[in-house]
């Protein structure tokens, strides 16, 4: 049976994993996974289809939006034999699982090699590229359900071992398949990387509850129910043992250190804890060695300290949170400030933890990247730097708040971050709602924060649902601002064509008054309104061929086939003259006068031997310079915009910039709108409202002089963790 027909999957899995016999908990698992996958696809097409609305929505042409609209069309056609081929394939890996891990450092080790990048086209490196970040981020995130999924297969499934595992579900064979089924969308790659977008966000981002449910089978059917982590590097287990045999003299405390340490969710600050201990090395700084006199402090133990500290110390207060500089507080020093005022009942020296001098070198890092990003606005960046202690209260308890994107404290700040963007100054806070939430949200943070990160969760799901009652107060106002542009721009380009036209045909020869008067004063209107609806009426050739025909009716004709001609055309003209020039209202009282008298030029022409002397050169030379010098405003001055050219092409609608004025005031906008048929770009504040347009060339212009900046609108935090590993990476390189 052709895959591509309406029976359902299960049928065809069955069929292709009858040749070898298959557990009967992997069948299980096998019908569970697949399911479920077939469901979460079914949300990522959803999402692609209305991402792909969208785009058409703002297409900056006719060409750019028929694209994506075929992309919908060809999608929704093949939709449900991708969705069969990826279940089927996913089916097919747990009849013969292969090597975990094996597709992609085949992938990773084709894409490091410099010689072969070279033969690889941009689009499938782009794609690669994307492929690579997305199992990278699934393996570090699922690193744990991932580990045991793992090894409890390969007790299961014959020929496999600790050297060689399989797990038919891991991320690089999950995308493996969907990329294969994909093949058969004749869509451009930036339609895929689409795809492989909302893939990764509806798919493999929400693997954890299918590998979880794996899990739980295997350990119902008594596959290593008692399953303990043992870290990837004996030596690192080693210390790690060390440190929490330290801890386990303390009591629980160390027991739960240890679960942090092991838990695997933890991967980004353990990348930037070895380049942290690399980078001491590199400077000649030994490894930590605690004196028998020390009491060493850490975990929940020093959450507790911070947690001593008074609200004050906290800046939460302060009545206005936003006004004067970022704060700037030195982390270390707090800390040691309440290590010393630490009960020690046996005489003992408190001191921090490397891991814990680590965490708080990174959160101190953190906040100086925020205190110097330009793209946050200046009062969510005051606010912000407030969070320090809170911020460092939870990465002590939770380090998984580097690697988790869903962390409710990362989201928060992200979401903060995210809202702002827009804002221009402070000057008008005190009556901004969005600065009251945001204002809001942080005191609350400062006087109620006990360590619970729920009411990060808590004070998250308020400001979401806020933002979404204003983005769509926003969204109707900028959708009526962009429509009212539009139909300006398109209304003033159409009256400068219509009297280029009429001026360029006029200027030619010396009309008889009855015919100029029609023409500028009634025939310009019908031109108008036809260009405007052209789209749909396709009218606007129509009405410049009735001004050729009646300025040529207008010329002596000797030749017997053109004064046969004249006969057929001119009956058809004043029928089209009049009811034009009806439809626009022309004044209804002259317009018989006018057309009488318009018969009686045409009737004076086709009797005499000439008729239209012909105008000076003059008012056609004027109108050619005119012309040519309007034309040269619109080339670009000189070479030295060429590459900020570049850049403003790469400005899509949402992003944010800021122009700075000559007399130093600021202010930021979104991009709306580009009008490709005047070259216009519509930009908007935060409240949908247009602020300011300008062409292409202006705007490249201002560039150049530096008094317009892209602004970045990557999740806040992402950016600050990749400028911080980037700094460590070149000083320890």
């Amino acid at each position: 049976m052709n895959k591509q027909s309406g029976i359902h999957y299960l049928r065809g899995h069955r069929e292709a994993g009858s040749s070898k016999s298959v557990p009967v908990e992997v069948t299980r698992i096998r019908d569970t996974v697949v399911a479920g996958l077939g469901d979460l696809l079914q949300g990522a097409f959803d999402a692609v289809d209305d991402s792909l609305f969208e785009l058409a929505n703002n297409a900056r042409s006719n060409n750019e939006q028929n694209r994506y609209f075929e992309a919908m069309r060809e999608i929704r056609i093949k939709r449900k034999g991708v969705e069969r081929h990826f279940q089927n394939t996913v089916a097919q890996f747990f009849a013969n699982p292969p090597h975990t891990g094996q597709l992609q450092e085949d992938t990773l080790g084709r894409q490091a090699n410099a010689d072969n990048l070279a033969l690889v086209g941009n689009d499938d490196l782009e794609e690669q590229v994307a492929l690579n970040a997305m199992i990278t981020k699934a393996k570090a995130h699922f690193q744990g359900p991932l580990l045991q999924l793992q090894t409890r297969f390969s007790q299961v499934y014959d020929g496999a071992s600790d050297e060689s595992p399989v797990n038919p579900i891991a991320p690089e064979h999950l995308c493996s398949a969907f990329t294969e089924a994909i093949q058969a969308l004749e869509i451009q790659i930036r339609e895929r990387l689409i795809l492989l977008k909302q893939f990764d966000r509806y798919v493999v981002s929400n693997l954890g509850m299918l590998l979880d449910e794996a899990n739980r089978i295997l350990i119902q059917a008594g596959v290593i129910p008692n399953f303990r982590y043992h870290g990837k590097s004996g030596q690192r287990h080693s210390a790690a043992e060390g440190e929490a045999a330290a801890e386990n003299q303390k009591g629980p405390v160390g027991s739960e250190s240890r679960q942090d340490v092991s838990a695997g969710s933890n991967a980004v600050f353990e990348q930037i804890h070895q380049l942290l201990a690399r980078q001491r090395a590199n400077a000649g700084i030994p490894s930590r060695q605690y004196d028998p006199n020390t009491r060493v402090i850490g975990g929940n133990e020093l959450a507790g300290l911070l947690a001593s500290l008074p609200v004050s110390t906290n800046a939460g207060a302060e009545h206005n949170l936003s006004e004067g500089a970022p704060l700037t507080i030195d982390l270390r020093d707090v800390v040691q400030q309440i290590l010393s005022q630490a009960n020690a009942s046996d005489g003992k020296k408190p001191a921090l933890k490397e891991m814990d001098e680590d965490l708080i070198n990174l959160v101190s890092m953190l906040f100086e990247f925020i205190l110097d990003d330009y793209n946050l606005s200046a009062p969510v960046q005051v606010l912000i730097s407030r969070l320090q202690i809170p911020i460092l209260k939870v990465v002590i308890k939770d380090k998984s708040f580097f690697s988790k994107t869903t962390h409710p404290a990362r989201k928060l700040l992200n979401a903060l971050a995210r809202a702002g963007i827009g804002w221009s100054n402070s000057d008008e806070k005190a009556r901004d709602k969005l600065y009251e939430k945001i204002h809001g949200i942080v005191q609350r943070i400062l006087c109620e924060f006990d360590g619970d990160v729920a009411l990060f969760e808590v004070l998250n799901d308020e400001f979401e649902e806020f933002l979404a009652r204003e983005n769509r107060k926003a969204s109707l106002v900028e959708q009526r601002t962009r429509e009212s542009e539009r139909g300006r721009i398109k209304s003033q380009k159409a009256q400068e064509l219509v009297d280029r036209v009429i001026k360029e045909r006029v200027a030619r020869y010396r009309l008889p008054e009855p015919t100029y008067n029609i023409l500028i004063n009634g025939w310009s209107r019908v031109m108008f309104l036809a260009y405007l609806r052209d789209d749909v009426e396709h009218r606007w050739q129509e009405s410049v061929k009735v001004v050729d025909d009646l300025i040529w009716c207008l010329h002596p004709h000797q030749e017997d086939a053109e004064r046969d001609q004249w006969v057929r055309v001119v009956p058809g003209l004043l029928k089209s003259l009049r009811a034009g020039l009806e439809e626009v209202s022309y004044n209804s009282t002259k317009l018989d006068d006018t057309m009488s008298q318009l018969k009686h030029e045409l009737a004076e022409a086709f009797r005499a031997s000439s008729s239209m002397a012909p105008a000076e050169e003059l008012p056609a030379q004027e109108y050619e310079q005119d012309d040519s010098g309007n034309k040269a405003e619109l080339q670009p001055e000189d070479s030295a915009i060429a590459e900020f050219m570049v850049q403003i092409d790469g400005i899509e609608i949402g992003n944010w910039v800021e122009f700075r004025l000559i007399n130093g005031a600021s202010f930021r906008c979104k991009l709306s709108a580009i009008i490709d048929e005047a070259d216009c770009f519509v930009f908007v504040n935060r409240m949908g409202l247009k602020v300011i347009e300008k062409t292409r060339v202006e705007l490249a212009h201002e560039m150049r002089r530096g008094r317009m900046t892209l602004l970045e609108q990557g999740a806040f935090i992402d950016r600050a963790l990749d400028a911080v590993v980037g700094s460590l990476r070149s000083k320890t390189a």
